[in-house]
């Protein structure tokens, strides 16, 4: 009868996230505060009142939802005792700091380093995502590795849903050639460009540095990452996976089936929007699905 605890990724942000938080507990305004000093501007101003176009930067976005998500766990308190963790792309960041793997400061100074390093990255080499609906993984697969052109799985968010991720032509190609395979639907996304690709490699060299500079220790329950989809525990290897997360796909299809078959029955999703509960029950609606925001 094991407890997951589960942080969302890029994309979950809106307009106010963490206001409550922020007003009613002290503790929560302590890491706030600390958080505007680390970063040097007032986040928690964009974040209580900004638009959805200040919210939706990745330089802003990132440490937006890795400050709502952490001080969440934190404000649990004693009552916050995961059996395991894991979290979605940026989320990953999220689930270490939440199990001790990171502490809070240097947790935010990577994942803020992380999303500088992609926001270059994107605006160096222009390129995109889509969303494949109602194709097997296997399909999409083949799909994208028939395209002459940068195309790659890069989320496997559940049964039937991938996001593929490339350079802007051949997301366009690999978007005709999925519907032409049976795809339900094969989405566009408007993101800054092609994460969780080959085309992110200057952003992992530049966070590389940052991740190998930064201490990390033994968490105090496993944390399953994207790349893995197993528990870890190893910082060595913890470190290894997060360098290599930006170039490589989210398994969080099998990381989620993973963890149920290593005993999860609950899992709690933790930071803002509720993402992760509806992917979770798509995945297997045997568990409990429940979120704090």
């Amino acid at each position: 009868m094991k407890k997951a605890y589960v942080f969302p990724g890029q994309g979950a942000q809106f307009t106010g996230m963490g206001k409550e938080l922020y007003e009613t507990l002290p503790l929560a305004k302590e890491l706030f505060e600390q958080a505007n000093e680390i970063l040097g501007f007032r986040i928690t101003d964009l974040m209580f009142e900004g638009s959805d176009e200040e919210l939706k930067q990745t330089k802003v976005t990132q440490p937006a939802i890795f400050l709502h998500s952490v001080i969440l766990a934190r404000s649990l308190g004693e009552t916050f005792q995961p059996d395991m963790t894991a979290g979605h792309s940026l989320g990953e960041f999220s689930a270490l700091v939440a199990a001790g793997a990171l502490s809070f400061e240097d947790g935010l100074k990577l994942v803020y380093a992380r999303a500088l390093a992609m926001q270059k990255a994107c605006e160096a080499n222009p390129s995109t995502m889509a969303a494949i609906l109602g194709l097997p993984d296997e399909r999409v697969e083949e799909v994208c590795a028939s395209v002459d052109d940068v195309v790659v799985p890069a989320n496997y968010n559940c049964p039937g849903q991938i996001v593929i991720s490339g350079s802007n032509s051949g997301i366009e190609k690999a978007c005709e050639l999925m519907k032409e395979a049976g795809a339900k639907r094969a989405l566009p996304l408007k993101v800054g460009g092609a994460f969780h690709s080959p085309l992110m490699e200057p952003a992992r060299l530049e966070l590389m540095a940052a991740i190998e500079a930064t201490p990390f220790a033994t968490p105090i329950c496993p944390v399953y990452q994207n790349v893995s989809t197993v528990g870890e525990t190893d910082p060595a290897v913890i470190k290894n996976n997060l360098i290599a997360q930006l170039t490589s796909p989210v398994k969080w299809t099998q990381s989620v089936q993973q963890m149920i078959a290593d005993g999860a029955v609950e899992f709690v999703e933790l930071g803002p929007g509720s993402v992760l509960q509806g992917l979770i029950t798509k995945i297997d609606k045997g568990v409990t699905v429940s979120g704090k925001q």
